[in-house]
């Protein structure tokens, strides 16, 4: 599958971090990572509170602009070894100078530079300015400030990820108008830990897109409503099932939500976390549900779709996918 053209919409930068290159970093800086890592170098958590401290653990050793420079370099290096020629990372200023404008511009710009260099090489990428739910709406107003100061290039989209489990989604109604007003694209996790209303909420925000939105299919009128407006779901399958969601592929909801019309996207969350890759999550649901490439380029053309990039890049693009 890694030979198939693919496009990605829900990559965490951090989370996708290769625990070889946290280590490797944390060395440099003779950093105590403490005991996010297994016996064997893999991350090690137990449950979603419990990753979610891993994640910030093994994210606390990128503390420089070049950091994230040598991190993107990783990351958009796999993708490519994974067959996707466009990726949007979840990127949150938070993690990149504390939402500072003025850091959060250092920190871009040597991203930049990364991304510009792989776009020459196939490999095109788009980045999410995303709030962190759990540290609260008015630290999430500095990154959508972040965002909304730096759109046009690079940034094209605001995200709300983190602890689903606190606040609404309308508290940070704020952000996503800021992020409006800079037509920056829209989209948030709902529907992963909590059920079908996390998903409505995540509507009224003006999203076009929601990041898993799996327990939609708890609720037949809320299928029938993404069917109808055309929401894309950036589903994580290997996540899902990885964090106990989901017990197994074969009952994973993605395919009963793509025969109800749902434009469903396939994408990998935190690959390493959940010791998986795109083109395994392909793998798994070419072998659950008899997918061929015409579905998965069905998807994949829905994921350009979605996609919030400029237009001369997604008919670029979809050139590729034919």
């Amino acid at each position: 599958m890694k030979s198939l053209n693919k496009v990605e919409l829900h990559l965490h930068l951090e989370g996708a971090a290769p625990p070889g290159f946290i280590r490797g970093l944390a060395a440099e800086k003779q950093q105590d990572m403490g005991d996010i890592f297994d016996d064997r170098g893999n991350y090690s958590y137990d449950g979603f509170n419990d990753f979610l401290r891993a994640y910030e653990a093994a994210t606390s050793v990128l503390a420089t602009p070049s950091d994230y420079a040598r991190l993107l370099s990783e990351v958009l290096n796999e993708c490519g070894e994974q067959g996707a020629i466009y990726v949007e990372l979840f990127v949150s200023p938070e993690f990149c100078g504390g939402a500072d404008l003025s850091a959060w511009r250092d920190y871009l710009a040597a991203m930049e530079e990364v991304a510009n260099a792989y776009a020459l090489s196939g490999v095109e990428s788009r980045a999410i300015a995303t709030c962190i739910r759990h540290f609260g709406p008015d630290r999430a107003k500095k990154t959508a400030l972040c965002a909304a100061e730096t759109a046009g290039g690079w940034v094209a989209g605001l995200g709300l990820a983190g602890a689903e489990d606190l606040g609404a989604p309308g508290d940070f109604a704020w952000a996503y108008d800021c992020a409006r007003e800079a037509e920056l694209g829209l989209t948030a996790h709902a529907g992963e830990w909590r059920g079908p209303e996390s998903i409505r909420a995540a509507l009224e925000l003006g999203v076009t897109r929601i990041g898993h939105g799996i327990r939609a299919i708890e609720d037949p009128a809320l299928v029938r409503d993404l069917a109808d407006q055309g929401i894309t779901l950036e589903v994580c399958p290997g996540s899902n099932i990885a964090l106990g969601i989901v017990p197994d592929w074969r009952d994973h909801p993605i395919a009963r939500l793509a025969d109800a019309g749902v434009r469903v996207t396939i994408s990998t969350d935190d690959p390493p976390f959940f010791r998986t890759s795109l083109a395994h999550e392909y793998e798994m649901l070419a072998e659950t549900f008899g997918w061929s490439e015409t579905e998965f380029q069905q998807m994949n053309l829905w994921a350009l779709d979605a996609a919030f990039c400029d237009n001369v890049t997604r008919d670029r693009l979809k050139q590729e996918l034919s």
